[in-house]
């Protein structure tokens, strides 16, 4: 990917616009087909473009750089926040249809509190993301004179890393505190299950965008920094 103007815009534009649909997406959950520890493992289906984040901002500090980087995750905190209120304010206008309103508060009226999980644990993994990205990118190159072999190392080591923080966040606040299975005795097997598998699957999906990596990165003088 050549570093230009246009097609950083174009990368903040995915980043945001998958955000802000997997967000919409979280309200269906969906049966892995697995267990840990005796319990289902499920996931929402914002897991099919949620990784596109963490991908993203990859790409764009591999080319760009860590500023640039740290700035998609301010706009994507802001799309979060400007999406949020337009649903707000949408579910509150009359409705011709008293069934349509339903379905609408059924799909998109998400509980407060797992509006405020999903916004804690984005900022912090994507922070996350982009500062472990560089750290260890910076180190290798200091220490090899070159990029030359270490892509996936960065790549992969700061997004499983980061994809475990956000699996953490998510769980408990939205259901340890939300539902209050943390003071369940009974419910914190159910709490760290729904974390492993998540980060589980969420860990396989960062491998699998490697490539995608590697083919936008490619060797160029430009992207060189």
């Amino acid at each position: 990917m050549k570093k230009t103007q246009d097609n950083l815009y174009l990368l903040y534009m995915l980043f945001g616009v998958a955000l802000v649909t997997a967000n919409a997406m979280a309200t269906k959950v969906f049966d892995m087909g697995f267990s840990l520890f005796g319990n289902e493992v499920t996931l929402t289906v914002g897991v099919i473009c949620y990784p596109v984040t963490f991908l993203v901002t990859d790409i764009i500090g591999e080319i760009w750089g860590k500023e640039e980087s740290k700035l998609a995750v301010k706009f994507g905190f802001i799309c979060q926040i400007v999406s949020t209120l337009f649903i707000i304010i949408a579910r509150y206008l009359p409705a011709v249809d008293p069934e349509m309103q339903e379905h609408y508060v059924s799909l998109l009226g998400q509980n407060w509190i797992f509006v405020v999980a999903s916004m804690c644990a984005f900022w912090c993994s994507q922070s996350w993301d982009v500062f472990v990205f560089h750290k260890i990118r910076d180190s290798y190159i200091k220490k090899h004179g070159s990029r030359k072999g270490g892509r996936w190392l960065w790549n992969n080591g700061s997004t499983i890393g980061s994809q475990l923080i956000d699996s953490v966040i998510y769980v408990i606040v939205a259901f340890g505190f939300g539902f209050g299975w943390l003071f369940q005795a009974d419910m914190r097997g159910m709490l760290f299950s729904m974390i492993c598998g998540q980060w589980l699957c969420k860990a396989i999906l960062a491998l699998c965008d490697t490539p995608i990596f590697y083919l936008l990165t490619r060797d160029r003088e430009e992207n060189i920094k």
